[in-house]
Order: structure tokens, then C-alpha cells, then sequence
């Protein structure tokens, strides 16, 4: 054996055991290295609810709506969705959640499929490494990553095909049977939760900085009935979709809502106001500070825990990266002894992190209390009493399709 022979056995040993595979799961049926290729790379912008407003230009009525500040457009959020295919010389198509809408579909189109088309999917990291990297000096956060990350997302399911195995066993297994489900939603929504049987609530606030007093109160009242609906014995955590915007308000909300005994308040500030977060986890003693949906990468991550700006951390798996970045921030989350709850964690994208990492209680709603299409709940994962069940199905164990996509093009 030739050194340089030695040093690519021992490479593909290496990948192998960090993602807990053995080394024959690499070889073809004749024991020789692999000759997955990829063959193809396509993106759609998808439709994921059933209303037809996804993406679309609100009515505002001046200037000063408050609206203005949260029109996130058709390149954010859930409304943006994408779904990459990758298709490889041995028949394998892996299929991945993203995000970005049209715009990451061009940065897939015109830029990372280049990095792609006749390479080994099996190389995870090495294939994340160049296209993170090719896109330093533009796009080291935002669509640029959310892009990245379904095309990482697809590459997982092309491994869990190949090696006949779900993700979540590729990642070490389940610490957990099942996972309870929070439910997001409006103050009014709270009893379709309820009916399923679900124990744990986070509500949606958007009253913020910009309707003051008035807004503050309409706030406290409504988690007041919502709190009542519930009962006391029920978990009860709020989103503020980055509307309070200025530690002293946050403070000030944080001690008016202190008898409702919230488990966190997630995303008060700008993802940008890590001081100011920072300053939230250190004087906000009655709940915990949720942070992180709309951050990216490790890198991010890890400013985040330096500067001890969230005591809950919340990648989302379609947006900081795919899994693979997901399961760095899981580790960085479990070395610094912070809870660790994906965004939308019940999707069978972001579902087998949720099962593999001890430091994540819960998975957040999916598709299961939404209006969702029928792609949509081809992503979400198996709802039972309360709880989400893990896929056993080889990758992601999707119903996806390459005509199930195709019919829920977005058209903006």
C-alpha cells in the first residue's frame, strides 16, 4: 500500500466513525471505494400553507405602520422555503429543506451546483467546507447559508439512502423514545393544541416597541387568558419575532408577565444586539432568554455562547447550515451546559437532532397544527399523543417527491 493510499483509507475511515457508520457502508457491492457521483442539482421555492398569502405584499396604511418593520418579504422565514433535489449516478435522489425563495435558488443555480455536479455526496463535510468557504467575501450568513443548507439537508438524506439507515442513527441515535411537541402559535390558537393533546405552548407576540404602553398591555391581557385556557400546570413560553427591540423594554415586559411563569421569551431583540441580549440573560432572573433562530453557522453560535447572550439556543436546520452545522452547534451547546431547542424541530429535517442531543427537551410544531399543504406534511414527522416518533425510514424518511415538489412552486 502506497502512503498516499494509506492516508485516503484512513481519511475514509475517519469520516466514517465521526458520523458512527462502518467503513463498509462507504464501499460498493464489489468492496471498492464508492462511485456515487452527483449527477444533478435542482431548487424549487415551495408553497408550504394552504392560504394564499405566503410571501405576498401586505396593504399598509401609512408610513409609520407598524407593519413596515415586519414585513419580512418572499426571502425570510417559513415563507421563503426551498427544496433542493440531488440526484446521483446510482439512482439515489436526496431531497432538503431550505430557504432563501428565489434568491437562493439563483446562489444554487449559479453558484454552489458548480461545486457539485460529479463530486462524492458522501463527502459531507468536505463539500460543506468548499461551498461555505466559496462564499466568504458574500454570504457567510443569510440566504447565502439557507441556500447551503439544503443542499447539506439533501446530502444527509443521500447518506441515510445509501447507507440504508435513518439520519437520526447516522448522528449516534435517540436519547430519547419520543419527543414532546410544543405548539406555536397565535394567543387565539392555543386550542387546537389543546385538543391534540399537546402540554406545552409557545405563543406568538406581536405587539412591540412601536405600539408602547397600549401594545404592553394588549400583551400582558392576552397571555393572561391564554395562561387561564391552559391551566397553570401547562409549559408556557412566548415569541416576540424580534418586535420589543430595546432591553428596557424586554425588562420591563419581563417583570409585568413575571406571575404568568413563562419558560422563556424568545427573540425579544434584533439578532444583531448580542450585548444586548447579553445584558437580558444577566438580569432576567423569572425565565429564561431564547436566542438563535436567525443566527448561522458554528461561527455565529459561538459568539453567541462567548458573550453568554442566550441560556436557549435555536438553530433552525433549513437556515444556519443544514445538518451539518446543526449537530456543531448541538455539540457546542452540550460543552457549555446550554438547553438546546431547534427551530421548528418537528420537521423530519430538524427532527433527528432534536432525538440524538440530551440537551434538547422538546420538538417545536410542524405542520402538525398548521394549515399546511400536502408537501408540507410530507416533512413532518409522525405526531402521536402529545409527541413526535422518530422515522425509520432510510434519510429523513420524507414522502417527498420530485412531482409532490413541482405541484407546490411558489409563484411570487
Amino acid at each position: 500500500m502506497t502512503r498516499r493510499t494509506f492516508l485516503r483509507t484512513l481519511s475514509a475511515a475517519s469520516t466514517a466513525a465521526s458520523l458512527n457508520l462502518a467503513p463498509s457502508l462507504f464501499a460498493n457491492h464489489h468492496g471498492a471505494a464508492s462511485k456515487l457521483k452527483i449527477t444533478s442539482v435542482d431548487v424549487y421555492p415551495v408553497k408550504l400553507w394552504e392560504r394564499s398569502s405566503q410571501g405576498k405584499l401586505p396593504e399598509f396604511t401609512s408610513d409609520y405602520d407598524p407593519k413596515r418593520w415586519r414585513y419580512t418579504g418572499p426571502f425570510a422565514q417559513l415563507a421563503s422555503s426551498i427544496i433542493v433535489v440531488i440526484k446521483t449516478n446510482e439512482g439515489i435522489t436526496g431531497f432538503g429543506l431550505g430557504a432563501g425563495g428565489s434568491v437562493a435558488c439563483e446562489i444554487i443555480e449559479g453558484h454552489l451546483r458548480h461545486l457539485l455536479i460529479g463530486t462524492n455526496p458522501l463527502n459531507l463535510e468536505l463539500l460543506w467546507d468548499q461551498m461555505y468557504t466559496s462564499g466568504n467575501f458574500y454570504g457567510r450568513r443569510g440566504v447565502f447559508v439557507m441556500a447551503l443548507s439544503g443542499i447539506d439537508n439533501a446530502l444527509w438524506d443521500i447518506l441515510g439512502k445509501y447507507s440504508d439507515q435513518p439520519v437520526y442513527r447516522l448522528l449516534g441515535g435517540t436519547t430519547k423514545e419520543r419527543i414532546p411537541v410544543y405548539h406555536t402559535g397565535v394567543p387565539e390558537a392555543v386550542e387546537v393544541g389543546l385538543d391534540l393533546g399537546i402540554q406545552h405552548f409557545k405563543v406568538v407576540v406581536w405587539d412591540g416597541l412601536a405600539e408602547g404602553e397600549e401594545g404592553k398591555r394588549r400583551t400582558v391581557k392576552a397571555l393572561n387568558q391564554v395562561r387561564e385556557k391552559i391551566g397553570s400546570e401547562k409549559t408556557m413560553m412566548i415569541e416576540c419575532v424580534a418586535g420589543w427591540d430595546d432591553v428596557e423594554f424586554t425588562l420591563d415586559m419581563a417583570r409585568r408577565l413575571e406571575e404568568q411563569n413563562l419558560y422563556w421569551i424568545e427573540e425579544p431583540l434584533s439578532p444583531d444586539n448580542i450585548l444586548g441580549y447579553e445584558r437580558l440573560v444577566r438580569e432576567v432572573d423569572s425565565t429564561r432568554i431564547a436566542n438563535g433562530e436567525h443566527e448561522y453557522t458554528r461561527f455565529g453560535f459561538a459568539e453567541l455562547i462567548r458573550h453568554n447572550a442566550a441560556d436557549v439556543l435555536q438553530p433552525d436546520v433549513s437556515w444556519c447550515g443544514g445538518v451539518t452545522s446543526l449537530r456543531k452547534i448541538a455539540a457546542l451547546a452540550a460543552a457549555h451546559g446550554l438547553e438546546f431547542t431547534p427551530h421548528r424541530g418537528g420537521s423530519l429535517f430538524g427532527l433527528p437532532l432534536c432525538l440524538s442531543s440530551s440537551e434538547c427537551n422538546w420538538a417545536e410544531s410542524f405542520g402538525t397544527t398548521d394549515d399546511g399543504t400536502d408537501l408540507m406534511n410530507a416533512m413532518s414527522a409522525t405526531f402521536q399523543n402529545g409527541y413526535y416518533l422518530p422515522s425509520e425510514e432510510p434519510g429523513f424518511g420524507t414522502k417527498l417527491t420530485e412531482k409532490l415538489v413541482q405541484d407546490h412552486v411558489l409563484e411570487i
